[in-house]
């Protein structure tokens, strides 16, 4: 139920004919962990606590940094030196007291993903390495829980939804992240932010995504991102979607099932 506090909060959700009352009660009963409380998991934390999300968890061992400000929203000046879940759960009390928010000060590792991602209904991906991005893809699988991953380039950026542990309307599995991206890029060949750089709105963008998505398979409407790649470049402001399939050689629903838990992960 809703009380008269939160149907005044959620009011312009509940006029909306694709959410309404059901819709937003959906959100409160909802669970959702986001992988890190950087520039996608910012902005995607804020927004998801905005809407109403009943329960966020967010999983991140590191400390705000003044090179982090330029684009994770959710923490601020005074914050640097903090643990990004400290400073984020300030926020999300601040911005709607109604949201239960648990902080998971640790690194997502093959010992405790499972434990992690099978507590929560649905989960954000907003790493900032394919070693997480594979970890928690496989731990979601095993876990039967859906994934909206993301990533973040110099000036282009990608979003998708894995729900790999499902079969699609012709009885087959849908694809996962492996098969859109079989092999992790050889070290090196993929600068990392510090290096590359990173533009700051573009973060937000993609980050309101993932809450966009999120709250999409939440409540239920439209059509969602399972094997649908969506891509933006920031330098020509433009859109496009791909689409992939399930690879029948992939090693975690393909025909011959290799990946049965994450020791692979070290």
């Amino acid at each position: 139920m809703l009380t008269s506090d939160e149907l005044e909060r959620y009011a312009r959700h509940i006029v909306l004919r694709e959410v309404g009352g059901p819709g937003q009660a959906a959100l409160k009963r909802a669970s959702v962990l986001v992988i890190g409380a950087g520039g996608l998991g910012a902005p995607a934390l804020m927004y998801l606590a905005a809407a109403g999300v009943g329960t966020l968890g967010v999983v991140d061992d590191d400390v705000v940094s003044l090179s982090n400000l330029q684009r994770q929203v959710i923490h601020d000046t005074t914050d640097v030196g903090k643990r990004k879940v400290d400073s984020a759960a300030e926020r999300i009390a601040a911005l709607n007291p109604h949201v239960r928010f648990v902080a998971h000060a640790r690194r997502l590792r093959a010992a405790n993903a499972l434990e992690l991602v099978g507590g929560y209904d649905l989960v954000l991906d907003g790493s900032d390495n394919f070693e997480t991005r594979y970890l928690v893809s496989d731990a979601c699988f095993l876990a039967k829980r859906p994934l909206i991953t993301a990533a973040l380039g110099m000036f282009d950026g990608s979003l998708t939804t894995i729900r790999a542990h499902e079969r699609n309307e012709a009885g087959e599995f849908n694809p996962t992240y492996r098969c859109l991206f079989p092999e992790a890029p050889p070290p090196g060949t993929v600068p990392a932010c510090a290096e590359a750089g990173v533009m700051g709105a573009l973060a937000g963008i993609l980050g309101s995504m993932m809450a966009l998505e999120a709250i999409r398979e939440i409540v239920g409407f439209g059509e969602g991102l399972v094997g649908r790649l969506l891509m933006v470049d920031a330098r020509a402001m433009r859109f496009e979607t791909l689409r992939y399939a399930r690879d029948p050689s992939n090693p975690l629903n393909g025909d011959g099932f290799v990946i049965t838990d994450l020791s692979a992960h070290g």
